[in-house]
């Protein structure tokens, strides 16, 4: 049986948690609505809520630390061989992963182009949030759903520093390097319409995924990769579930049936 590696909450969320997701453009059952489909067409899901983990215990991030982090869960599981499914900065693991061991059998990088990565854009954001943390400002009471600028963090500074090591760590980096060492058969999908502009608390920055992808797309299909773009969609939309099977589903039974 395939295994597929899958770094998300799958828990029900209280109503009021469900509520307030929703009203921000979120899935709030999106890992438990995508895992129980793969495990419903004979995948076997190994699922942990790696982002609780790290909140829950910070430690210094970077991408060797994600890998091992990763390869930690699967080793736990007794797993030798799996498939991958990773969003956002939980994509950007996957491909830490990828290329740091040959037990993955496919990767799938939703909402991070594996080319033109926001590496700078994200280290700005996770300074600006880490300042944040360390001199908090009270956000204000009525604060409108997709105003980021005006709801702040609630992050205490160890949560958002290993952030901050992360992308310090990940700067330099050389991408196309880092994608020569990954021979599996590999997805990447982001929204079209997934462009981050950050205000001046946010360290007044953008951070450009969908865009960046379609800019890289016939460089990363000539290497093998799958690649496809969400119309209209925004970041926090092309996590939801009903977005994400459509686009992984096919694709692991095609490169790794169950």
């Amino acid at each position: 049986m395939t295994v597929v590696l899958l770094p998300m909450n799958t828990g029900v969320p209280d109503e009021s948690t469900a509520a307030a997701v929703r009203e921000w453009g979120g899935d709030p059952e999106a890992g438990r609505t995508i895992a129980a489909a793969l495990t419903e067409a004979g995948y076997r899901v190994v699922a942990f809520d790696y982002e609780r983990e790290v909140f829950a215990r910070p430690r210094p991030l970077s991408g060797a630390r994600l890998a091992a982090d990763l390869l930690a869960a699967a080793d736990e599981a007794g797993v030798d061989r799996f498939a991958y499914y990773g969003y956002s900065w939980l994509g950007l693991a996957g491909l830490q992963l990828a290329q740091r061991t040959d037990r993955l059998t496919a990767l799938a990088v939703g909402g991070f182009p594996p080319l033109g990565g926001p590496y700078e854009p994200m280290l700005k954001v996770t300074r600006a949030a880490h300042e944040q943390a360390l001199h908090p400002v009270p956000a204000p009471a009525d604060v409108t759903p997709g105003d980021w600028e005006s709801a702040g963090s609630a992050a205490s500074p160890e949560q958002t520093g290993q952030f901050v090591t992360l992308y310090e760590s990940l700067r330099d980096v050389d991408e196309r390097a880092a994608l020569d060492r990954i021979d599996v058969p590999r997805l990447a999908y982001a929204g079209a319409a997934d462009s981050i502009p950050y205000g001046p608390g946010w360290g007044g920055t953008e951070v450009v995924i969908g865009p960046a992808l379609a800019a890289h797309r016939a460089e990363l299909e000539r290497r093998g990769w799958t690649v496809h773009l969400e119309p209209g969609a925004d970041h926090l939309r092309a996590l939801h579930a009903s977005v994400v099977l459509p686009v992984l589903l096919p694709w692991l039974r095609t490169h790794v049936p169950a």
